[in-house]
C-alpha cells in the first residue's frame, strides 16, 4: 500500500492541532497536504522514530542532516513553515524534552518520548500509536556523526573554546571559500542597492574602520581575525599594525597566507591565541567581528574586562554581535539545541541590552549602537545561493551531512533575521580618558557619508 503520506499528514494535524502548513511525501512514493504547498519529502521512516524520540527541532534536525528529510522545490518556503509550528507552539504538545545522549539508545525499550506525553487525550494518544506504527518498531538512530558528543566540565574553558572553534572553523579552507566567496568574511556583510556580496563585505570592512578611526601608526587587535580579512583591509588600506587572534589553526594558515601574498607581513601578525592570553597591549583600537557570541553569558563580563584592559585611554572598541529578542523569563531561556549539537558548540546568544550593560559595568562608555539585522538575512541568503551553486564540491569537501548542516543552518538563520527572532548590532564604545574625554568627534556617524 501506498498510504504513509495521508496516515502521516493525519497523525501531524492532530498532533499539532492545526492544518498541515506543507504538502509532505512519504518514502513510498504517497503525497498528503494542500496542493500546492511547499512540499518536504520523508525519504526514510527513520526520521519519525528521530520525532518520536527527540520531539522538535532537535529530531527535524537529526533527520535532515542524516538525509532522511528534505525540501523541494522553494527551501525557505519550507523551512519558515515547519520553523513557524516550532516558534510558535514547540514541540509536540505536552512532550517532555528529556536530556539526550546515550541514554535513549542504551535503552531500546524505554517508551518514546513523545508516546509518555499526551496522553490523556484519546485522539492524540491514538495519533501517536499510529506515528509509531508508521515509524516501525525499532530503536531510535544513533546521531549523525556531525553531530557533536556530549560534552562534560564547565563550559568556555580555554580547552573546551578551542575545541569548539575548531568544530566550527576547521571545515576545511576550500569548503569556506565556496560558500563565503573571494572575501572569506564570516559575518554580516553592509548592502547597498545593487552591490555584490563581494562589495557589501568590503563595505562593512571598510565601515568599521571608519568608526575605530583608523590611521597610520595605530595598533588595532582583532579578536578572532577569521581567516585575516579585517587584518588585511586595516593594513591595506588604513596603514595600522594589526595583530589578529583566533583559535582555529586552519583560520591562521590561510591568514598568514593572505597576509604574505600582499606584502603586509611587516604590518599584520596572526596568532593562534586565545584573547584572554593577549598581553603586549596597549592597542589603540579593538575589533571584534562575530567572535562575542562564542564568549558564554557567564564569561562576558570577563571578555569586556579583558578588552578594556588591552586598550590605551580614549582607545575604541567595535563589538559587531548578534543579538536575540529577551525571553519572557530570562531564567527560562535555553540555548538552540540545534545550533549547540551541529553548528557553534556552547555558543550563546544575549539581547542587545545585556550585551551594552556588561561593556558598561567592565568601564566603557557606549558612544553608538547600528543595528544591521535586514543586512544579515541578505548576507545569509547569499551565502545560501553559493553554497547551493557549489553543492557537489561542498559535499567532497566536507561530507553530505556537514553540507546539510550549513544549508539548513544558513537558510533557517535568514528567515530569523528577516522574521526579527535575532538582529546583529555594532556597538562602538569607548574606554575614557583622564577627566572624561573620549576623543570622539561631535558628529559621529560620519562614517555612512
Amino acid at each position: 500500500m501506498t498510504d504513509a503520506a495521508p496516515r502521516l499528514a493525519a497523525v501531524a494535524e492532530t498532533l499539532l492541532g492545526t492544518p498541515l502548513p506543507v504538502r509532505i511525501r512519504a518514502w513510498d512514493g504517497s503525497e498528503a497536504g494542500p496542493p500546492g504547498a511547499p512540499l518536504l519529502a520523508v525519504h526514510d521512516r527513520r526520521a519519525l522514530r528521530r520525532l518520536l524520540w527527540k520531539p522538535g527541532e532537535l529530531g527535524l534536525a537529526r533527520a535532515w542532516v542524516a538525509g532522511e528529510l528534505s525540501a523541494e522545490g522553494d527551501l525557505y518556503a519550507v523551512l519558515e513553515r515547519v520553523a513557524g509550528l516550532l516558534w510558535e507552539r514547540g514541540p509536540l504538545p505536552g512532550a517532555p524534552d528529556p536530556a539526550d545522549g546515550a541514554g535513549a539508545a542504551a535503552d531500546p525499550g524505554r517508551e518514546p518520548a513523545a508516546a509518555g506525553a499526551l496522553l490523556r487525550d484519546p485522539e492524540r494518544r491514538a495519533a501517536v500509536r499510529e506515528l509509531i506504527a508508521l515509524a516501525g518498531p525499532l530503536p531510535p538512530p544513533r546521531p549523525p556523526a556531525e553531530e557533536v558528543p556530549r560534552r562534560s566540565g564547565a563550559r568556555h574553558t580555554r580547552v573546551r573554546d578551542r575545541q569548539a572553534v575548531s568544530h566550527h572553523y576547521d571545515v576545511g579552507n576550500d569548503f569556506y571559500e565556496r560558500v563565503l566567496g573571494p572575501s572569506m568574511v564570516y559575518s554580516c556583510a553592509y548592502w547597498s542597492t545593487g552591490a555584490t556580496l563581494e562589495e557589501a563585505q568590503r563595505d562593512k570592512l571598510a565601515l568599521v574602520c571608519g568608526k575605530l578611526a583608523l590611521r597610520p601608526g595605530l595598533r588595532l587587535l582583532d579578536v578572532g581575525c577569521g581567516w585575516g580579512s579585517m587584518a588585511v583591509h586595516a593594513a591595506r588600506e588604513h596603514g595600522v599594525r594589526v595583530t589578529g587572534v583566533t583559535l582555529s589553526r586552519e583560520q591562521a594558515a590561510y591568514a598568514r597566507k593572505r597576509v604574505a601574498d600582499e606584502g603586509l607581513t611587516d604590518l599584520v601578525e596572526i596568532r593562534v591565541q586565545d584573547y584572554r592570553d593577549v598581553r603586549d597591549g596597549p592597542y589603540d583600537a579593538v575589533s571584534s567581528i562575530g567572535m562575542a557570541e562564542h564568549v558564554g553569558a557567564e564569561r562576558y563580563r570577563d571578555y569586556a574586562r579583558t578588552l578594556y584592559a588591552l586598550l590605551r585611554p580614549g582607545g575604541l572598541l567595535l563589538n559587531h554581535q548578534i543579538a536575540r529578542r529577551p525571553a519572557p523569563d530570562e531564567e527560562a531561556y535555553r540555548i538552540d539545541r540545534f545550533i549547540d549539537a551541529y553548528v557553534f558548540p556552547d555558543g550563546e546568544l544575549s539581547p542587545l541590552g545585556s550585551t551594552v550593560g556588561e561593556l558598561e559595568r567592565a568601564g566603557f562608555e557606549v558612544r553608538d549602537v547600528e543595528a544591521l539585522r535586514e543586512h544579515y538575512g541578505l548576507t545569509l541568503r547569499a551565502w545560501v545561493a553559493r553554497l547551493q551553486e557549489h553543492w557537489d564540491e561542498a559535499v567532497r569537501l566536507t561530507s553530505p551531512g556537514r553540507a546539510r548542516v550549513w544549508l539548513l543552518y544558513m537558510a533557517a538563520s535568514a528567515l530569523g533575521f528577516e522574521r526579527g527572532r535575532l538582529g546583529v548590532n555594532q556597538v562602538l564604545a569607548v574606554k575614557p580618558a583622564a577627566g572624561g574625554a573620549a576623543g570622539l568627534p561631535l558628529r559621529l556617524r560620519t562614517w555612512n557619508g
